[in-house]
């Protein structure tokens, strides 16, 4: 899968040696591929067969063994399971070598599996619109209720309803005052956490094994590196409203304190214990236990963030001045004390970052390691943050195969949920705080709310455009997941701000879309993700494929098992059924 078969044929009477590089591969050595000998004899080329990936763009380096020199470099874009043939020989200079690719046997075009998953979903989703707009019929409507009166009717008669062993309920209806209604629940905010945790689902199945649904190597984003961050967002954004519901509902601060704690706990342990990808290996074991993870770091968010809204949280709005100078910043200056946790916090990300020694690394070093800046780093993934990772949790129980390994060929344990990204991930969630501060203090004034939302994505926008000068390596902070970096952070808030207005708009203002079928996962969010981290080998959510280098098979497959957590949501959401810790 994402490889195709080359054959180097050499002309030349020199042994030949083969090298690569990945042009996503920044500032890379080249890998020796292999060597193919000289041609024995005249009109005899000598010919050794490779396999090279398809992934990516590749230059092909050939080099002469005696003087190692270099003979010619040809950039190409292989296709997956085609057949190729690089020659390699002398025109009318014999000191001049020509090298060119013919193909031999034409590729398969791996992205029609993607294109079919669409047109079937899309289809669903027209089919399911259209049966909406009829069922929505004025003519359609009275027909359902002729047939349903009728039945009832038919029920009627045939129960025991109306004997004279019976007597009637008194009507209190206008007697009682009704019950006081709860709070509006925002079905936007589900409905985007749904959508991250349902791409996270499909991301963590194989995705098709698709690059592009994998985390990128290091600089760079994919669309497996948009949602765990757009998930954190939206937990701030429900710390928010949560915090406000129960102090208006009279909870004590320190009431909700302990919870806070107390759920923060669950969901380490949680993470530590029941998901732990050490499992693959065999029973848990402390020597090689990872205690860094998706969960462990949801939890430190959350209760950072939980505890800086208590501090400052208010559970009434209406006596606060609207007519200041200052109001169009309200939903900022009241909670000054929190924004200046998080700067300090931010602060100490770029110190330690930046500022701390690292033995045998330079200072302030933000690469991958490996085979990248030239090999002179090779032990310097991560720089502070694998330091840092190491040194407080140990080798063995951080994450012993980071996404560097595809093309950095890099050989150190780096955790992509290690200790100083969790500072930024703070930062990521106390930015969805504010999301759902702007929606407390303007509520039920659509127009402010979306209006604040974009001017926090462009701030957000420029932010990341002046930290990564727009480029994918050449910044002050280039965006990174493994980092967990600023201009990660602030670039993917800036696409949530954006995703927020979008779904807030069409689900909430105009009510032109329910949510479906995302909804029903937001509003399960811990269970399905436990379920699916859990029963991931289990039926229907992996089989045994027939042919595993498939991505069509791969892509069914892991289609199959994210819409069945999306089906097994609805039911329990049918059912009312929700796990809440």
């Amino acid at each position: 899968m994402d490889e195709a078969s080359l054959t180097v044929i050499n002309e030349l009477d020199t042994d030949v040696v083969v090298s690569w590089v990945s042009e996503h591969c920044y500032q890379c050595l080249y890998q020796q591929l292999g060597v193919v000998p000289g041609r024995p004899s005249s009109g005899q080329p000598s010919s050794v067969d490779f396999i090279v990936s398809t992934q990516h763009e590749i230059t092909l380096q050939l080099n002469s063994t005696p003087v190692n020199l270099e003979l010619c470099s040809v950039p190409y874009h292989f296709g997956e399971h085609g057949n190729y043939s690089l020659w390699a020989k002398n025109l009318n200079d014999s000191s001049v070598v020509n090298c060119s690719i013919v193909t031999v046997a034409d590729p398969v075009n791996s992205y029609i599996p993607i294109l079919v998953a669409f047109l079937i979903f899309a289809g669903l989703t027209l089919v399911s619109a259209i049966g909406k707009i009829i069922l929505g019929l004025d003519v359609v409507r009275a027909f359902l209720f002729r047939i349903g009166s009728s039945m009832e009717t038919e029920r009627l008669i045939n129960s025991e309803l109306g004997t004279p062993g019976r007597t009637a309920a008194p009507v209190t209806d206008n007697i009682l005052p009704p019950p006081p209604s709860p709070s509006k629940r925002l079905r936007s905010l589900d409905t985007f956490r749904g959508i991250s945790l349902v791409i996270m689902v499909f991301v963590n199945y194989g995705g098709g094994r698709y690059w592009f649904f994998r985390h990128e190597s290091w600089n760079g984003l994919t669309i497996a590196d948009l949602v765990f961050p757009w998930f954190v967002f939206i937990m701030g954004t429900s710390v928010a409203l949560s915090i406000n519901s129960q102090l208006r509902a009279g909870s004590t601060r320190c009431s909700l304190l302990r919870k806070v704690v107390w759920r923060s706990m669950q969901l380490f342990i949680i993470g530590v214990v029941i998901i732990n990808p050490n499992y693959c290996q065999g029973p848990l074991s402390w020597s090689n236990l990872r205690i860094p993870g998706v969960l462990q770091r949801l939890a430190w968010s959350y209760l950072v963030v939980a505890c800086l809204d208590l501090l400052v949280a208010r559970g009434h709005f209406d006596i606060l001045p609207m007519d200041a100078w200052w109001s169009p910043a309200l939903d900022i200056l009241l909670y000054w004390p929190a924004w200046l946790c998080v700067l300090l916090l931010e602060t100490l990300w770029l110190c330690l970052t930046f500022i701390l020694p690292v033995p045998d690394c330079p200072t302030g070093y933000l690469g991958p390691g490996g085979i990248g800046d030239m090999g002179l780093y090779t032990n310097c993934t991560g720089g502070a943050a694998g330091f840092i990772d190491r040194w407080l949790l140990g080798e063995n129980h951080i994450y012993q195969t980071p996404s560097s390994r595809v093309i950095y060929a890099t050989r150190m344990p780096y955790d992509p949920e290690g200790v100083l990204g969790s500072i930024n991930s703070i930062l990521m969630a106390f930015l969805g705080l504010q999301a759902g501060k702007i929606i407390l203090h303007y509520r039920d004034l659509h127009t402010s709310i979306m209006s604040r939302f974009l001017i926090w994505s462009l701030s957000l926008g420029v932010i990341s455009a002046v930290l990564t000068k727009c480029s994918t390596d050449e910044g002050f902070i280039p965006v990174n997941k493994n980092l967990w970096s600023l201009s990660y952070v602030t670039t993917l808030a800036c696409f949530a701000f954006v995703l927020l207005v979008m779904i807030y708009y069409t689900v909430d203002v105009k009510h032109w879309w329910s949510g479906a079928p995302f909804y029903y996962p937001g509003m399960n969010s811990i269970l399905v993700y436990v379920g699916h981290e859990v029963l991931e080998d289990y039926f229907p959510f992996r089989w045994r494929m027939a042919n595993s280098q498939s991505h069509a098979e791969h892509l069914t497959q892991n289609l199959v098992a994210t819409s069945c957590w999306v089906l097994i949501s609805y039911v329990l959401y049918r059912k009312k059924i929700f796990w809440k810790i």
